[in-house]
């Protein structure tokens, strides 16, 4: 072979998409049983919000990174770090960090997160107009969550905004669980089992 021959090598990655959404299905379905009073206290919700929650999507953000993926970069990464905060959270609360850390907290500060989380999510709801509709309810469901976090935190209609953070939690759940298995049905039989919807072609060039 000639020494100044230059070989490029394509390296093609699966779409790490089932497995994320497969990873917010579950931290969300569990995290939901305790907003219904289903189930009590966090501290068995805590394993799901780092390894389901976070670190499945975060597997799923790198390696959409590699293929290019803004959206899914932008999408699973910011939401692994949501689930590792909202786990830590939780920690300090239980005082595994000692009662010091505990007498400082404020819950308004974690308020102004989900805020800032609503306002992250209305942008990427838009963005996901232009993947399927699927990924679009999760989007506008997910809104819902953080509306409702948001002014139960705060205090504001605390018993309604209650209920709409767990209604909405439970149907990203299942929504979610059906985005993720017509990612891995759909290209896996190569034709479509469970339909996502096409985009809405609104704001990409057709």
């Amino acid at each position: 072979m000639n020494k100044n021959e230059v070989q490029n090598v394509k390296i093609t990655n699966a779409d790490p998409s089932a497995l994320g959404l497969f990873g917010l299905a579950m931290v969300t379905l569990v995290a939901s049983s305790q907003k219904f009073g289903i189930t009590e206290g966090v501290a068995f919700i805590i394993p799901w919000a780092i390894f389901l929650g976070a670190f499945a999507q975060l597997f799923a953000c790198i390696n959409d990174s590699k293929r290019n993926n803004v959206f899914g970069t932008t999408a699973f990464g910011a939401f692994a770090f949501f689930w590792l905060g909202v786990a830590m959270t939780w920690l300090i609360q239980l005082g595994v960090f000692g009662e010091k850390l505990v007498a400082n907290t404020d819950v308004k500060q974690l308020g102004f997160a989900f805020v800032g989380y609503l306002i992250f999510s209305i942008f990427m709801t838009i963005g996901a107009m232009e993947t399927h509709k699927v990924l679009f309810i999760i989007f506008v469901l997910i809104d819902g969550l953080f509306i409702g976090l948001s002014l139960s935190t705060f205090g504001i209609m605390p018993e309604v905004a209650h209920e709409l953070a767990a209604v909405s939690e439970l149907l990203v759940s299942l929504f979610a669980f059906y985005g993720s298995a017509a990612a891995v049905l759909n290209p896996h039989f190569g034709r479509v089992v469970l339909p996502v919807g096409k985009p809405f072609g609104i704001f990409k060039k057709q």
